[in-house]
């Protein structure tokens, strides 16, 4: 956590809540202890501002997020402006930890018209700059289901640039090595090339540090199997870095059983999954929310922290049954894992980088990223030499759960058209 200026002067030893948490090979471990680290999270986004300005607040939810078991707090939009000091302390008493989106509501890395330009890499930097000193950041994205549909898929490229300029912007800086990674939509049509294409090549400075997938296939009553978790863990296996479910908690038909946990944190997952998110902690009109902050009003209703016919602020109360089954499997759910020490990470695997193929992945190879300044042109991207291989087409899994998310049909085919086509930059400044 941030230490005060006169601490600092006198030189006097800071006591931290908490441990920082390091990305090691496909694991997340605490860096004091050396035991792995496994998230069991909420997302948590009140309004559109930043939920972290409000210390009061932030030390009601605290307090309740802790009850619940949770560890983590995932936020989608923050000011880095403003002053985080008294909500990452009330969070960190907590023993919770805070991953935070760089990206703003106008700085996001489009799908269809991709660039990556200085205005982008200055606002992203800028919230690392905020959130590096807290020991409780877990991690950074990049980004959040940029890539929503299947013939998106030639914005990864953009993608990873980012994260290769703001690792480069945090060493040169000479923060600690703070995880940056990707959340991803859970897209039949792009698993696992989505997140294979992101960990290959072989130059750990280009590749997400982490990877999330926000999935919504497990849709109580349901099992591993049936669900398509089964699926989800093939690809997952051995994979090279932390992989974990940024969101995740179908409603559908409802009362959430979260059954789903028991498989993630138990024997059939837990040695390459590193937790959940849950989706998400305040309950609004499309029902996910796991607290409320009082009764529903009409939407016409105008107030103090009161929008969209929900109030967003004050004490905190448990939407029933839903945080109590949560609350109930996490408080089982006490997954070691391995230690730091004894964890090889020669152990898990290499990704190769994907062919472009029929079903909409466009990306052929290890293709040569955009620079600072760069946006697509045209509509392929030429491939440079790998460490790894490139142009491994991987297996579509052999069946998909009717929940999960599938892309559009449109261009089944283009894929193999486009290979060969050149990619054109054009400088963005």
């Amino acid at each position: 956590m941030r230490s005060s200026l006169f601490l600092a002067l006198c030189g006097a030893t800071i006591s931290y809540a908490v441990p920082t948490i390091e990305a090691v090979g496909g694991k997340f471990f605490a860096k004091d202890s050396g035991d792995q680290f496994f998230i069991k999270g909420v997302a948590y986004q009140l309004t559109e501002k930043d939920p972290l300005i409000d210390t009061e607040q932030c030390k009601r939810d605290a307090d309740l997020m802790k009850k619940l078991g949770a560890n983590t707090i995932r936020v989608y939009h923050v000011d880095a402006d403003a002053d985080h000091d008294g909500c990452m302390s009330a969070f960190a008493d907590a023993g919770i930890y805070a991953m935070v989106d760089m990206d703003t509501f106008d700085t996001y890395i489009l799908p269809n018209d991709p660039w990556w330009n200085q205005t982008q890499f200055d606002r992203y930097s800028k919230v690392m700059d905020a959130f590096h000193q807290y020991d409780n950041l877990l991690g950074l994205f990049v980004g959040n289901e940029i890539i929503a549909i299947n013939n998106q898929s030639l914005a990864a490229p953009f993608i990873k640039a980012s994260c290769r300029d703001l690792k480069a912007y945090r060493d040169s800086k000479g923060y600690r090595q703070i995880p940056v990674g990707y959340s991803a939509t859970d897209i039949a049509e792009l698993r696992p090339w989505l997140q294979d294409y992101l960990t290959c090549g072989g130059n750990s400075s280009e590749n997400v540090d982490f990877y999330g997938l926000n999935s919504y296939q497990w849709c109580d009553p349901t099992d591993y199997q049936t669900s398509g978790y089964v699926n989800l863990q093939e690809q997952a296996k051995d994979f090279p870095v932390p992989i974990f479910f940024s969101e995740t908690g179908c409603i559908k038909p409802g009362p959430r059983l979260f059954n789903d946990q028991a498989s993630i944190f138990g024997p059939e997952m837990v040695n390459d999954w590193s937790g959940a998110i849950i989706y998400e902690w305040i309950e609004e009109a499309n029902e996910y929310g796991l607290i409320s902050y009082g009764p529903k009003v009409d939407p016409t209703v105008t107030g103090e922290n009161i929008a969209g016919g929900f109030t967003r602020a004050g004490t905190p109360t448990p939407v029933s049954p839903d945080f109590d089954n949560l609350s109930k499997h996490w408080a089982t759910l006490t997954p070691t894992g391995v230690p730091r020490s004894e964890y090889d990470t020669k152990a898990v695997s290499t990704r190769e980088c994907p062919a472009s193929t029929a079903s909409g992945w466009l990306v052929n190879g290890n293709v040569a990223l955009p620079s600072l300044g760069e946006t697509l042109t045209a509509s392929s991207y030429s491939p440079v030499p790998s460490a790894t291989g490139s142009g491994t087409v991987a297996s579509p899994s052999p069946s998909e759960t009717k929940n999960a998310v599938s892309g559009s049909r449109e261009i089944a085919g283009m894929g193999a058209g486009l290979v060969g086509v050149m990619m054109v930059f054009t400088f963005w400044l």
